[in-house]
């Protein structure tokens, strides 16, 4: 599991075809003596396995499901990935739990300057848009943001200068996919109000009171 608080922005340095899979190895400023092979490590917001290490490089494997559920078949040498090395027991919950698997893939879709924030409107798929509500939590490429705006299947996020310093979410053109990952907690809270998998429905709130 995962916190959505960017710990390095890594760069890819080189991408390899293993068969159906890709490898990719990125350099990061991590203390790689402390990380051990086959640990997990959140890669623009998705959950990989290091599998190869060097002094201030790691590699992981993509699947084809990963690839056709990610952006990562969109990454090329040379660009930037926000990496986060996964939670351990007793350290800060600092953004909100993630899990590392990608809901699904958003546009950015408008981004516009406020003071001294950045603001960025995405259109979300279904799997994803369902669980969007005011004040929530989202992943977007593995960094944990509040949902400033919900209208269908746009919301809009608030980028402080801090999170623009240590991620390069603003540095993305309109039109830039990337992934999303909804808050875990609105899944398990449809999936134990609604047993059958039917969804939470304006007729199944009338029934339980609300």
């Amino acid at each position: 599991m995962f916190t959505g608080l960017v710990a390095d922005l890594g760069t890819i340095k080189a991408i390899r075809q293993t068969g159906e899979n890709w490898t990719l190895t990125v350099r990061t400023a991590f203390d790689m003596a402390s990380v051990e092979m086959g640990e997990s490590i959140a890669v623009n917001g998705a959950c990989l396995t290091v599998t190869q290490m060097g002094d201030d490089t790691f590699s992981v494997e993509a699947s084809p499901e990963t690839l056709r559920r990610t952006t990562l078949g969109d990454r090329k040498v040379g660009d930037k990935v926000h990496l986060e090395r996964a939670l351990r027991m007793g350290d800060r919950l600092g953004g909100h739990m993630v899990l590392g698997h990608v809901d699904g893939v958003g546009k950015l879709v408008a981004k516009r300057r406020e003071k001294n924030a950045w603001l960025l409107d995405f259109d979300a798929p279904e799997q994803v848009a369902r669980y969007l509500i005011e004040k929530g939590s989202v992943a977007i490429d593995g960094v944990s943001l509040t949902v400033n705006t919900v209208d269908a299947n746009r919301f809009g996020v608030a980028i402080i200068p801090h999170t623009s310093e240590h991620t390069n979410l603003t540095d993305y053109a309109v039109g830039r996919r990337v992934n999303l990952e909804s808050d875990v907690i609105g899944k398990y809270v449809e999936k134990f109000v609604s047993p059958k998998g039917e969804g939470i429905s304006r007729k199944m709130l009338e029934d339980f009171g609300f």
